[in-house]
Parts: C-alpha cells; sequence; structure tokens
C-alpha cells in the first residue's frame, strides 16, 4: 500500500470521528496530498490526528486548566494570528470574573472578581511588566498607576493567556485580584519551518475610514533542533471618531457663589455673595423680580437641584498606529539544557482632537464671570433633583479645541535558562527589564468664546443621556465665536456690545511616564520523591517610576491679536451626530479654534515670551515644579524587593481519592524612596524613605472525586503596594479662600487580605465542562484619602512656608491617604462549555460557552471624619453581575462565533465631587462577531465584526440621580482579510 492509501485512510476515519480533526505529517513532505514516495516504516509512528480551527484552542485551553492544581483559566490561540479578539482586554473578558474598561472603544484595563487594574499584575513571559498609555480624561487621562493598558500591545503578538485567580508560593506576589501571564510564540513550540502572514482591513461605520492590520511570523529550527529562531510582527491602524453629550460634573444650586438673583430680589442666603449680575456693558439681562423669575430662581438654588457644570456636545477624532514585534531565540547546548532569549517591542502612536461646543458659567465663580452672572429665566427639576429643562441669560459659551500626541514604547528583553542539574534537580534562571515609556510632548487646548449669551436653553425632557441645547445665534456663523481679531457678530439676543477683545486661552500641558522593571530570578526543583517535588527560590525586583508635567505660567491667559497676515484662526466642524439619532435640534456644525494657524501665528511652541510683559499676554514659557497647578504630577516612587520563597508541590490519596497541590510560603521586603514637591520655595522636593515586610502562605489542592470529577480549594494570604499617587510627599498649602493642605502619604502600608476559593469542576465529554467556584477575600487594609481639619502650628510643617501675617493659629484643611479598614468581597462564578456533538448533522459543530459571575462588597467610605459621615457603596471598579455567551460553529473548514459581554453598573469614584456621593459607569453590552473559512491548508479568509450594538460609553453620577456625565459612541468595526502559511 502507498503511504498517500494510508494517508486517505486515516484521514476519512479521523472526519467519521469527528467534522474538526485533520491529517498531519511531522515528516517533511508527508503532508502533501499528491506524493507518492513509499511510505518508511520509521515515520509510521510519527503521524498523529490534530484538532485545529476554534475547537483546538478551546481544548487546549480547558486541558491547561484542568492540569493546573491552582484556579486558573487559559485563553489559547491555536495559531499564529488567531488569537479570538482583536484586542488582549477583549480576549480576556471572556474569561469568568473579568471584566475591562474601554477607551476610545477598545479594551484598555481589566477588573478581576472586583479589584480594579490596580490589584492585577501582570507578566509577560515569565516577568512582571507594567505598560501605560494616556487615554481621555473621563477614562482617566494619562495612566500614573500600577495598573497595566493592554491596548499597548497587538493580540497577535501572544500565544497565550492565563489568569490565575489563586495564588502560590511560586507566583511572585502584588495581587489581590489576579496573575495575569502574557506568552508570546517561541521557535520550539512550533515545527520546522512556518511562514505566515495575516493581512485584514477595517472599516468604521462612524469614521467612514478603512485601515490596515498586518501581521507575520516566521520561525525555523536546525541543528536536529537545537535550535530554533523566530520573528513575528504586527501592525495596525486605526481613524475613528468618538461623539456624544458630555457634563464633566453635575453641581448644586448654591455652589460657586450660586445664580444671578432677579433683580429687586434679595439673593438666597445659600448664595453667598450672588446679589448682583455682572456689569451691564458685558450684556447680561438680569430680570426684573417677577413670580416666575422668582419661581426659576429658587428652584435653581435649592440645595437638592442639580445642573450640568460643563453641557456639552463633543467629538473627539482618535488616529492610532500600533506597532509590534517579537523575536525569540532558543538553544539546547546540552543534554538537558535549553537557553531562551525573548525579546518584545511594541509602539504606540496616537494623535486625539477633542472638540466640545459648551456652556462655561455653570462651573465657575463670580471672579471668573460664572454663575453669579447668570440668571435663571425658566427651570424645571425632576423629582430627583435632576435638571429637565432650563432657559439662562448671560451664559458664556466657548468652542474648546484640545490635541494631544501621545506615544508610549515598550521593551522587554528576557533571558530563560533552564537547567537540568540531576535526574531529579531542575534548575531555572531568569533576568529581563520590562521598560514602558509614555510620552504627551503635545497637549494643547484653544478655545473660542462667545459671552453673556441671552436666550441659552438645555432640555433633557426628550432624553437624558442627550439633551437639545438651543442658543439664539449659529455657532457655526463666521464670527458667531468670539476672539480676538475676528469679529463679533450679534444675532438674536445676542448683545451686539461684546468687545472684538473677547478672551480666548491657550492651554500647553507636555507631559509623561516611565515605568521600567528590572527582575531577577533562580529557581530550584527537586524531585525528592515520585509524589512530592520540593521548589524554592530567590527573586530580586527594582521598580523606578517617573512622572513630570509642564504648563504655561498662566495657562489661562488671553492671547494677544493676531500679527498682520496671520489670516483666519478658525475652522469648522460638520456632520456631527450622524446615525445616533440625536434629538431634533442638536447641532451638527460649530466653529472651532484651527490649532495649526494659532500655532503658527503665534509660535506657541516656542518655550519663550513672544511680547507682553512677563506672565501676560504672549508668555509661553512653560514650567513645572515651580508651576503649581503642575507641580503635583512631578513625582518619583523607587522601590527595591527582594523575597524567597519554599513550596511542595505533592500526589497523595485520601482514601480512594486522589489528592494533588502545593502548599508554601513567600516572604518578601519592600524598600522605597518616593519623591514629590511641596509649594514652599516655589517648589521644593521631598523625599521620604519606607520599609515593610510580608510572609505569605498560600495552599491549593485539587481532589479528584471521579476521573472527571474534579473539587479545588486555595487558601492564601496576598498584597498590593499601595497606589503610586498615594506615596508622594509631595503637596499644596492654600492660604487664600478656606486654608487647605493637600499631601500624600509615604508611609503607607501595603493593602492586605485572606483569600479563600473553593470551585467544582465536572468535565464530561470533549471539550465540555460545568464549573462552579466560590471566592471570598478578607481585605484587612484599605486607603481612603482623609479630611480633618487642625490647626497649622499641629501639621508639623514650617512657618516659613506661610505668608508674614499668619501666625500657626490658622486652622487649615489637611487632606491625606491614610490606610483604613476594609471588608469582605465575595461571590460565585458558573462556567458552561460544550460542543453539540449530540445534535443530528445539522447540529454538531456548533457549541457554547456561557458564564456568570456576581460578586458582592460593601466598602464604607469616610467623607468627613470630623462629622462622622459615611458612605457604604462597592469596592471601586466593581462590577456586582457580569457574564459572557458565545455561540460558535466549527467544522474546520468553516468556524463562526458570535458573543456578548455584559457588566452591570460600577463606580469609579466615592465620595463623588461637587457634593455628590458617587461617580461611575452603567451597564454595558458588547456584541462582536468572528467568521473564518479554509480555502485550503494555505489559504484562509476572514470576517470580523467588533461592537456591533454601537454600545454607550455611558459614565454617571450620583447613585440616585444617575445624572449623564459621558454618552459617547465610537461605532461599529468591520474587518476582512486573509491568512496565508507558506
Amino acid at each position: 500500500m502507498k503511504f498517500t492509501d494510508q494517508s486517505e485512510a486515516l484521514r476519512k476515519f479521523a472526519l467519521r470521528l469527528v467534522g474538526t480533526y485533520s491529517v498531519t505529517a511531522l515528516a517533511m513532505g508527508l503532508a502533501q496530498a499528491q506524493s507518492t514516495a513509499p511510505a518508511a516504516p520509521a515515520a509510521e509512528p510519527e503521524m498523529k490526528v490534530v484538532v485545529t480551527g476554534l475547537r483546538a484552542a478551546l481544548e487546549s485551553a480547558l486541558n491547561k486548566k484542568r492540569e493546573d492544581n491552582g484556579i486558573v483559566d487559559v485563553i489559547k490561540a491555536e495559531d499564529m494570528g488567531k488569537f479570538p479578539d482583536t484586542n488582549l482586554a477583549e480576549s480576556l473578558q471572556r474569561v469568568p470574573g473579568v471584566v475591562i474598561d474601554r477607551d476610545a472603544g477598545e479594551g484598555r484595563s481589566i477588573t478581576v472578581r472586583g479589584l480594579g487594574q490596580d490589584f492585577t499584575r501582570v507578566r509577560i513571559n515569565g516577568l512582571e511588566a507594567l505598560a501605560t498609555t494616556g487615554g481621555t480624561d473621563s477614562s482617566g487621562g494619562t495612566n500614573r498607576s500600577r495598573g497595566f493598558d493592554f491596548n499597548v500591545f497587538a493580540s497577535e503578538l501572544f500565544s497565550s493567556l492565563t489568569v490565575r485567580k489563586s495564588s502560590s508560593a511560586d507566583v511572585d506576589e502584588g495581587s489581590l485580584g489576579a496573575t495575569v501571564d502574557l506568552q508570546t510564540m517561541r521557535p520550539f513550540d512550533l515545527k520546522g519551518f512556518n511562514a505566515t502572514i495575516t493581512a485584514k482591513g477595517k472599516y468604521n461605520d462612524l469614521s467612514k475610514k478603512t485601515d490596515p492590520r498586518v501581521a507575520f511570523l516566521l520561525s525555523d529550527t536546525f541543528a536536529d533542533r537545537k535550535v530554533g529562531v523566530l520573528l513575528s510582527g504586527a501592525f495596525s491602524k486605526r481613524q475613528l471618531l468618538e461623539e456624544g453629550f458630555s457634563t464633566v460634573r453635575w453641581d448644586n444650586g448654591p455652589s460657586s457663589g450660586g445664580w444671578c438673583a432677579p433683580q429687586g430680589m434679595a439673593a438666597n442666603p445659600a448664595n453667598s455673595t450672588a446679589t448682583t449680575c455682572g456689569p451691564a456693558a458685558q450684556g447680561v439681562a438680569r430680570l426684573p423680580a417677577s413670580q416666575a423669575a422668582t419661581d426659576a430662581y429658587n428652584l435653581a438654588s435649592n440645595a437638592n437641584n442639580f445642573h450640568p457644570r460643563l453641557p456639552r456636545y463633543g467629538r473627539l477624532t482618535h488616529d492610532q498606529d500600533r506597532v509590534g514585534l517579537t523575536g525569540a531565540v532558543q538553544w539546547r547546548p546540552m543534554q538537558g539544557s535549553l537557553v531562551t532569549f525573548d525579546m518584545l517591542y511594541a509602539k504606540l502612536d496616537a494623535t486625539r482632537q477633542e472638540d466640545f461646543l459648551e456652556a462655561i458659567s455653570f462651573s465657575r465663580s463670580a471672579s471668573q464671570g460664572g454663575k453669579p452672572q447668570t440668571s435663571v429665566v425658566e427651570a424645571q427639576y425632576a423629582p430627583n433633583g435632576n435638571l429637565l429643562y432650563g432657559k439662562f441669560n448671560g451664559v458664556d459659551m466657548r468652542a474648546e479645541s484640545r490635541f494631544d500626541e501621545l506615544t508610549t514604547t515598550f521593551t522587554q528583553p528576557t533571558l530563560t535558562i533552564d537547567q537540568r542539574l540531576t535526574d531529579t534537580l531542575q534548575l531555572q534562571a531568569r533576568v529581563g527589564r520590562a521598560t514602558s515609556k509614555f510620552r504627551n510632548p503635545v497637549q494643547t487646548t484653544t478655545t473660542l468664546d462667545a459671552l453673556n449669551v441671552n436666550g441659552y436653553t438645555i432640555d433633557f425632557r426628550q432624553d437624558d443621556r442627550h439633551p437639545v441645547i438651543s442658543l439664539p445665534f449659529d455657532p457655526a456663523a463666521s464670527g458667531s465665536m468670539g476672539i480676538v481679531g475676528v469679529p463679533q457678530v450679534g444675532s438674536g439676543t445676542q448683545p451686539t456690545t461684546v468687545a472684538n477683545t473677547t478672551t480666548s486661552e491657550i492651554r500647553i500641558r507636555p507631559q509623561g511616564a516611565t515605568n521600567r522593571n528590572d527582575t531577577a530570578t533562580l529557581d530550584l526543583s527537586w524531585e525528592a520523591a515520585d509524589a512530592l517535588t520540593i521548589k524554592g527560590g530567590l527573586n530580586r525586583k527594582k521598580y523606578d517610576f517617573n512622572s513630570y508635567e509642564s504648563r504655561r505660567v498662566n495657562q489661562n491667559d488671553t492671547i494677544f491679536a493676531p500679527p498682520a497676515g496671520s489670516g483666519n484662526l478658525s475652522t469648522t466642524l460638520s456632520g456631527f451626530g450622524k446615525g445616533q439619532n440625536l434629538p431634533a435640534g442638536t447641532y451638527t456644525t460649530w466653529l472651532i479654534p484651527d490649532l495649526n494657524a494659532i500655532a503658527k501665528a503665534y509660535d506657541i511652541y516656542c518655550n519663550c515670551i513672544k511680547s507682553g510683559p512677563a506672565g501676560g499676554p504672549g508668555d509661553f514659557t512653560l514650567s513645572s515644579v515651580t508651576n503649581g497647578n503642575a507641580r503635583g504630577n512631578n513625582r518619583s516612587v523607587n522601590e527595591e524587593d527582594k523575597g524567597f520563597y519554599l513550596m511542595g508541590e505533592f500526589k497523595t490519596e485520601l482514601g480512594s481519592i486522589p489528592l494533588r497541590g502545593n502548599f508554601g510560603a513567600r516572604y518578601v521586603k519592600t524598600e522605597l524612596s518616593a519623591t514629590g514637591y511641596q509649594a514652599a520655595g516655589g517648589g521644593t522636593a521631598v523625599t521620604v524613605s519606607n520599609e515593610y515586610s510580608d510572609t505569605l502562605p498560600s495552599l491549593n489542592i485539587a481532589a479528584t472525586l471521579t476521573p472527571d470529577l474534579i473539587a479545588r480549594f486555595a487558601a492564601a494570604k496576598v498584597m498590593t503596594r499601595p497606589q503610586l499617587n498615594n506615596l508622594s510627599p509631595g503637596g499644596t498649602i492654600a492660604t487664600t479662600g478656606t486654608p487647605s493642605i493637600t499631601t500624600g502619604n509615604p508611609l503607607l502600608k501595603p493593602f492586605r487580605a485572606k483569600t479563600f476559593d473553593t470551585s467544582l469542576e465536572y468535565y464530561f465529554g470533549k471539550n465540555a465542562f460545568v464549573g462552579l467556584g466560590l471566592f471570598q477575600k478578607n481585605i484587612s487594609t484599605y486607603i481612603q484619602s482623609l479630611r480633618t481639619n487642625m490647626a497649622y502650628k499641629d501639621t508639623g510643617l514650617p512657618m516659613s512656608l506661610l505668608p508674614a501675617n499668619f501666625t500657626g493659629e490658622e486652622v487649615f484643611q489637611v487632606t491625606a491617604p491614610i490606610n483604613t479598614d476594609g471588608g469582605k468581597l465575595k461571590g460565585f462564578e458558573l462556567n458552561y462549555q460544550q460542543p453539540f456533538t449530540f445534535l443530528p448533522a445539522w447540529g454538531k459543530d456548533f457549541g457554547t460557552l456561557l458564564n456568570y459571575t456576581h460578586v458582592k462588597s460593601k466598602i464604607e467610605y469616610v467623607v468627613s471624619p470630623t462629622s462622622d459621615t459615611r458612605i457604604t457603596d462597592d469596592l471601586l471598579n466593581l462590577s456586582p453581575r457580569s457574564w459572557n455567551a458565545t455561540l460558535y460553529y466549527d467544522n474546520g473548514k468553516l468556524s463562526a462565533r458570535v458573543s456578548a459581554s455584559s457588566r452591570s453598573s460600577f463606580v469609579t469614584r466615592v465620595p463623588g465631587q461637587n457634593n455628590n456621593d458617587v461617580e461611575g459607569k452603567n451597564k454595558s453590552l458588547n456584541v462582536d462577531l468572528s467568521l473564518s473559512y479554509k480555502v485550503n491548508e494555505k489559504l484562509e479568509l476572514t470576517l470580523e465584526g467588533v461592537n456591533l450594538t454601537n454600545e454607550e460609553n455611558d459614565q454617571f453620577v450620583s447613585r440616585g440621580r444617575n445624572s449623564v456625565v459621558v454618552n459617547n459612541v465610537t461605532g461599529r468595526e468591520f474587518l476582512a482579510g486573509l491568512r496565508y502559511k507558506f
């Protein structure tokens, strides 16, 4: 019998067993269907049946989960460029208990079992790493935390993700939530020569842009698999729009000095100095004290009624280029030796322009021309205190444009040596450095203003997330928004007396952050007996964090008359809100500043004084630590962690029940030095050192109750180091208004907790699984920023920081983070996975993955210790309910998957700002689709749909009112492409 006959017989047999199998051969040329070479007897045992497609990835991941001693979840890529999602965070959200937060419509950070990104550690190729980038202000802005930004990396660079939910002594400390392991591909993971290219085009239905996404892999092994080399890369471009309505925050009536009182009416005492309106020359129409005006004023002035502070329509234009490269060399110099060198490079280049049409009066005080110069003409409020409808006079309108250039560069070289010293003793040594450099060299805001507009209305009655805003003039008309040198044209009740010197601003804020992790580990593994392995190791980590920011000396000063011949300094935004079903009357076009024209006219990036007095118009000099507005983001933290662990891995029996697992403890000592800047002397560096140690025992047990039923139990002590922003000893001292002091606390202790996990897992068929997991975390220490009142002389700060007329007896409000009591976090996970092989022929290639997580935790947040005020609410970033559902089809040739991921609402800040209890995000549901078709063994066609429901980024303030803060969409994305294996 010829070999091709044997191969064909095996192929048909495999296809009868499962429709997703194919025959491959390891020997070169054996997979060629047309080969007629005789079969060599020695080659026959190398033939095997291999599962391919989506089912292969699911089977591999499920086997990893089943074999592990701890509680883990695994996501595997079947092959290069075939990760199940276009973004790593979006793949992780398929894991039970994992939810993600998005920026610009793309997964950025994760929360695991209710614990946010600061509580989750990430390792790449076995070493701790931290990649950070910048985002919109509403999504957290520049990441200066310990949280990992997954959007820095292309998903094509990785072969597997492992989420370790239970702790073991051989896994580095630092996580209360989970440890996530990211693994890149290595040459010995593959066989022989491999060359693959993936090319896709991506279309966004909001931006109407089509962008490329390309990835490749080259790999080969030599010298009888003693040497292997691999190179892979990925490039993608992403152009999209983000549009919607936002308010920044909501505030109640009496704040910022209160509203302008009707003429002849005494102001509400709660409104402080709001007894008169602004100068008549500014066009403010102060109302007579009619009953209607009085009623509207009283409603708006009620402390229980809230209004948006900065109501605005907005468009954000995102342009991102993402590049990633991995390289790996593996070498077996002798029997029992393996040397691996991994290199990972990633770069995320982006620009972002934010354009808003906004009313700025509602957030401003009298000195800024704000609420005390704004009259309430009409007002309607909901019973919960939300503004439903309002008409106002004396409103300052603004067209604001902000432009950012952002770059994150990540590098990580890693050298790993595995050496079998004896038949029972194994050594592993690993050393590497992970560096993430985020730079935001251009962050510039320019504005055009129209002052004291009469007849401004905002109407939430049709839609509480998308109000209708009306103006008495056309914001798109030339000259309608004031700027020096551009004529101001009155329209309707818009006053014609507004001078051509209407103020406008240029704000410049370059900034950046660098994170570097240097790690060295040495691990020994001794097989002491057939059923017992003793492991131990040493590790040393050095972590350096540095952050900087500069600003203009007078960041809000007015720009001067444009130089002769500078031309028009404005342009027009148009087409806002297409396809979003916004209420009738929504403005779709308005005038915006032309940043390029303004930058050229004024040479705003010269870092110099162009004209005018220092500190006045024309001063574009930048400062950092001497600038009170920028000083807080100039800080650094240096940590050195030294630790060791001892652990035993065992296999035994309890009666007739096989047991396996591990037990051990890790000891770590943390030494840190934190530097910040106090306001004294225009910026005085202060450095404080601290150290603490932790002993962290852990236990993992897996009991095989039947061949397919596994019960697990895990317990551990865990810790997470304090947030970086809380460690800075820098701060500010304010001696005007309410005297206050704000500072960090380098002497903070870490978050500490005891964790308990148990699960029951039933593997009832091939790729079929159902599981129930229970978990509880007893958090003993939490960190909150508290405020207390004390005389300055009792703070320990020197009198030299105060003005000469202060005595030290003055009472200051002192705000600083301290360790407080924590609380319990508990919950459960349900997980179900099954191929529908039990169905008739039409359905046997379908399957499903379902999971549901419920988490409960209540933390008592201190608002003011002097008044015993407390707010009891969830942990930050905790969604009490989340679920994922996937329906897939895979017959080995055609593969399809539709997935839905949901998380309930969660809080992001407690207490909220401006007299609100909380701030957070409302529930979300994201639906994605993936299709692939194998034309032959080399060519595969793909089609994907991301965010098919165009889900809103819906942020809120106040549990009771659920007032809109941000409600933006980014559009649906569709990807079509091919994958070719050479």
